[in-house]
């Protein structure tokens, strides 16, 4: 598929195996790495960061395989799950970013087509979120406001 601002066509990139068995060589059980994704929230990882730190450190190759749960999921039924979604939190902080270098380089228009393109962004996953029921229905996103959601 190609990409939806630059003209270019999509990037190629290798996928996960498709594997139904569970590995041989993973000594964790299904409550042991639920107790691990609940002691890294509580760190104040992300579910993408719980998902890499289980990948390097402990030799959990696939929770969902394991844990027959994705890690949102399992957060989710411990209540440890944030109010805004992660990939939407990622590109509110991107926003906030570009905010900061154009009080300081207001004649960046790079920056400023940066800021406009992330800023739809932002508005189409909103949209998406509020129609799924991710976010209610009265959540609106404010450029003003978005520094306090980022601290």
């Amino acid at each position: 598929m190609a990409r939806m601002y630059s003209r270019k066509k999509g990037k190629s990139k290798s996928k996960k195996p498709l594997q139904r068995t569970i590995p041989t060589w993973v000594r964790y059980k299904e409550k042991e790495i639920e107790l691990l994704i609940v002691r890294l929230a509580k760190e104040g990882k992300t579910p993408s960061q719980i998902g890499i730190a289980l990948r390097d450190t402990y030799g959990i190759p696939n929770v969902k395989l394991l844990a027959k749960k994705d890690v949102t999921q399992i957060l989710k039924e411990r209540k440890l799950l944030p109010s805004i979604p992660e990939d939407l939190q990622s590109l509110i902080q991107r926003s906030v970013a570009i905010h900061k270098h154009l009080e300081r380089n207001a004649n960046d228009e790079s920056a400023k087509r940066g800021l406009l393109l992330t800023t739809s962004k932002i508005n189409r996953l909103v949209k998406y979120y509020k129609r799924i029921g991710k976010l209610p229905s009265e959540w609106k996103y404010d450029p003003s406001r978005a520094r306090m959601l980022v601290e």
